[in-house]
């Protein structure tokens, strides 16, 4: 497995990837009316790349095709984390937040946060993030459930 920087090029393949995470893994906690608000058929691939572009995104591959990806912005804040389900279980999540984890160091970052799904939840505690709250945000009129989670990093002044 390969991590490196996202381009444009990678737009479709990341958004693929996100729709594939959320209606097949995400399945398993959200019911077919969630999935269908969180990741509808009508998703704008231009709007999609260019937030990626505009924040630092990394790309998982298998050296053929992107099986995974993940951000950060400069607050610390993860916003996507997510992986390809042909290719879950094998490691993509745990490289890609530690690209995360290496990024802040080099950032001099104190804390790391993120809006965790009901999937998500476990695997960003295994890494020591805690919730903060729990909270149900409102997208495409469906309410669905996530978590502010939190992790304290080492403080580069000590």
């Amino acid at each position: 497995m390969l991590l490196r920087p996202f381009t444009v090029l990678d737009g479709e393949a990341t958004l693929d990837v996100f729709l594939r995470a959320i209606r097949i893994t995400a399945s398993s906690r959200y019911t077919p009316e969630q999935i269908a608000a969180w990741a509808p058929d009508d998703m704008d691939i231009v709007a999609w790349t260019a937030k990626r572009a505009r924040t630092a995104t990394v790309v998982a591959t298998n050296g053929v095709q992107v099986v995974g990806f993940t951000d950060l912005d400069d607050r610390g804040y993860i916003d996507m984390l997510f992986v390809d389900p042909d290719f879950g279980r094998r490691g993509v999540a745990s490289a890609l937040l530690g690209w995360v984890l290496e990024r802040a160091d080099d950032r001099g970052l104190t804390e790391l946060s993120t809006h965790a799904s009901l999937v998500a939840r476990p695997f960003f505690e295994k890494f020591g993030f805690v919730v903060l709250e729990q909270r149900y945000p409102v997208q495409g009129g469906v309410r669905l459930t996530n978590f502010i989670m939190h992790r304290a990093l080492a403080d580069p002044a000590i």
